[in-house]
């Protein structure tokens, strides 16, 4: 069995697409890889259409969520997390600010810069879009054997492990 295919994801086990392409990845990786890529892709997709707010944007969810995750930032600090450049930032920070959804306040060490948090709304809406996704993906699961679902349970943490690195 691979590194890959045991959970390990560490820098030393971690391969490229293009240590594929140079044959230091075993084609059953490669198709454990493409798989994955290609399942991952189209549950977040579809993960996507059940928000709660339509009125938000994948990408506001996506920086309430780091909010959430992460605590107050400064607008900076989000378009690093968020791998968007800082005016695309300012403008959703602005954005999410009109719809009462973060508040921005005064940097405690720095008056040129602000911080962003979430607020109570922001929260309450966070809570019950996850709820809905929960329980979107409950129903899916419902179709799943035993087998099935010791084996997603496995595999979570290793997910959440490769979408933080």
């Amino acid at each position: 069995m691979s590194d890959l295919s045991s959970g390990a994801a560490d820098g030393d086990t971690a391969r490229t697409v293009a240590d594929a392409a140079a044959g230091a990845i075993a084609p059953d990786d490669v198709a454990a890889i493409s798989a994955l890529r290609s399942a991952v892709m189209r549950l977040g997709r579809r993960l996507k259409h059940q928000r709660v707010d339509e009125s938000l944007s994948p990408t506001e969810m996506s920086v309430l969520g780091t909010l959430a995750r992460c605590g107050s930032a400064t607008p900076g600090e989000l378009a690093r997390k968020e791998h968007v450049q800082p005016p695309s930032m300012t403008r959703i920070v602005a954005l999410l600010e009109a719809k009462g959804l973060v508040r921005l306040e005064p940097h405690p060490d720095d008056r040129r810069q602000k911080v962003v948090s979430q607020t109570e709304r922001a929260e309450a809406m966070l809570d019950e879009s996850r709820r809905k996704r929960n329980a979107w993906l409950a129903e899916l699961a419902e179709g799943l054997d035993e087998d099935e679902w010791a084996k997603l349970r496995a595999a979570a943490p290793v997910l959440e492990k490769l979408a933080h690195l």
